[in-house]
């Protein structure tokens, strides 16, 4: 209740003050007269399937969305490469704007696993409040309906990444119906890979970097807002790389009976070595981990303790007794470098468990990094610290010679090198700009943070193509993103216009 109260007088109040942006009238009676026809636009949207491997839909969509721009009067391409899925680019010029503005969305999500649904992925579904939250379908409004902002609309690409296409093409309707002009030029990069790795998008940038050239600053319209519900401006994303780690034991799986107690146990020898990596605490054990973690200037430290600690409530929501880090908050943690084990394979459990033991063991495990750190770098590191506790490390399946020799055996598979975090620094004019816009319009609660705890390849963006770039979350932070019945909170889809009007508009 109190989230609620706090976000009504935050940023979804209906009034306009004196002092806010000119924008906001415009957008909110925008939203005020279309609301259901906007709701039933984005689930037309929401029903595109558009897994990146499924290539027919996902030429639809974009060839969907292209028109859709081209109607408001932006000039509009399918930036094609070979075996790649279409960027879909646009542009509108304003006459005498003297920054141009792109915004970075992508319009593929992640795969789907129907079966864990509630309904089906791709046919949306409105709800009068959160699954989880014993909300109930709800039929689509008509166009006298008043529409509750704590409705949700659940489809997959709700809240990752679909919301911000629509959330940019109603705040240029709202602008020009009412015939308030942009003072930026706009431009438009949207990208079909992103679930996939965004493993064309280097080519891309290099194969149209004439039409990115005057492109001022990028603005990644991606990612949920903060944990309190207070709007928030992120500066950068950590980078991600990881491993796959195989330990081996016989050759072949053993009964357990005839030689448990003799022949050494994969899983056990895996389990000592993953404990060997990280503390009770979470301190990562690795030998040089946290060395080139690049420190945070005294600005972004001041607005780091700004932040609201969300450690309680989402204690709470997720029930957890215990965090990582000996009490220091998630914001704090989320700027230094992690490592995860994200998955776990050896032999069976439940009705599948069999008296063996196993011949392998497997454990995923991912890393992310902070500014600073180099991906190669610090698989050398983990590596380093596989052979400290005893293993030969191979790179595939060891030899009869090899078992025999070494008695701890690991295989390595880096599964590609990922990519590094980036990091544009708040005091960049441009980003200064999109700061003091986004502060008229919500206030003293803006949030501005350093870094999002997930990965996105955006130091194509500042490190080669070296342009600033920060990202403009609208995301309700509970919204399943990647995982089933993903959704979208009404009140976030109206931020998100506003937001969307007020940057195009902004002045300074």
């Amino acid at each position: 209740m109190i989230q609620r109260i706090i976000l009504a007088g935050l940023i979804f109040c209906t009034s306009v003050f004196a002092g806010e942006p000119q924008s906001l009238k415009a957008t909110r009676s925008w939203v005020k007269n279309n609301g259901a026809t906007i709701l039933k636009d984005f689930a037309y949207l929401l029903s595109m399937p558009n897994v990146a491997s499924d290539r027919e839909n996902i030429r639809k969509n974009a060839e969907y969305i292209r028109g859709l721009f081209q109607k408001r009067g932006f000039e509009m391409q399918l930036l094609e490469i070979d075996g790649a899925n279409p960027i879909i680019y646009g542009e509108y010029n304003t006459p005498g704007a003297k920054r141009t503005l792109c915004f970075y969305v992508h319009y593929d999500g992640q795969p789907v696993d129907s079966t864990k649904w509630m309904h089906g992925p791709f046919e949306p579904i409105l709800y009068d409040a959160a699954m989880d939250a014993e909300g109930k379908p709800i039929p689509f409004p008509e166009k006298q309906t008043k529409i509750d902002p704590e409705w949700r609309i659940y489809g997959r690409s709700a809240g990752d990444d679909k919301a911000p296409i629509m959330t940019i093409l109603n705040a240029v309707d709202a602008l020009q119906s009412s015939k308030i002009g942009f003072t930026s030029n706009i431009k438009l990069f949207f990208e079909g890979e992103e679930e996939a790795g965004s493993i064309n998008l280097k080519e891309h940038l290099i194969k149209n970097k004439v039409l990115l050239d005057d492109i001022d600053i990028w603005l990644f319209c991606d990612g949920p807002m903060h944990q309190s519900r207070q709007p928030q401006l992120v500066f950068g994303v950590r980078g991600v790389t990881g491993m796959e780690i195989t330990v081996y034991g016989a050759i072949r799986s053993l009964h357990s009976g005839h030689y448990g107690n003799w022949a050494p146990v994969p899983g056990q020898s895996l389990a000592h070595l993953i404990a060997s990596m990280k503390d009770e605490t979470g301190k990562v054990l690795v030998d040089g981990f946290y060395d080139t973690v690049e420190p945070l200037s005294e600005f972004e430290r001041l607005e780091l303790s700004k932040i609201p600690d969300v450690d309680i409530q989402l204690k709470t929501e997720l029930g957890l007794a215990f965090t990582e880090g000996k009490g220091r908050s998630i914001n704090e943690r989320l700027l230094l470098p992690s490592l995860t084990i994200k998955g776990l394979s050896s032999g069976n459990v439940g009705k599948k468990a069999r008296n063996v033991i196993p011949s392998t063991a497997t454990a995923a495990i991912g890393v992310r990094l902070v500014k600073g750190n180099d991906p190669i770098d610090m698989l050398d590191k983990v590596e380093a610290h596989i052979r400290k506790q005893g293993f030969h490390i191979v790179y595939n399946d060891p030899d009869m010679e090899t078992r025999r020799k070494y008695q701890k055996i690991a295989k390595v598979n880096r599964r590609g090198s990922g990519y590094i975090a980036s990091r544009t620094s708040m005091e960049e004019p441009n980003a200064k700009a999109i700061i003091d816009a986004t502060r008229k319009f919500v206030g003293d609660k803006l949030i501005l943070m350093p870094a999002l705890g997930g990965s996105l390849p955006i130091y194509l963006f500042t490190d080669m193509l070296q342009k600033p770039a920060i990202i403009i979350p609208i995301a309700n932070h509970d919204n399943n993103q990647h995982a089933a019945n993903e959704n979208l909170r009404i009140a976030n889809l109206w931020y998100g216009i506003d937001l969307m009007g007020v940057i195009m508009t902004m002045r300074n």
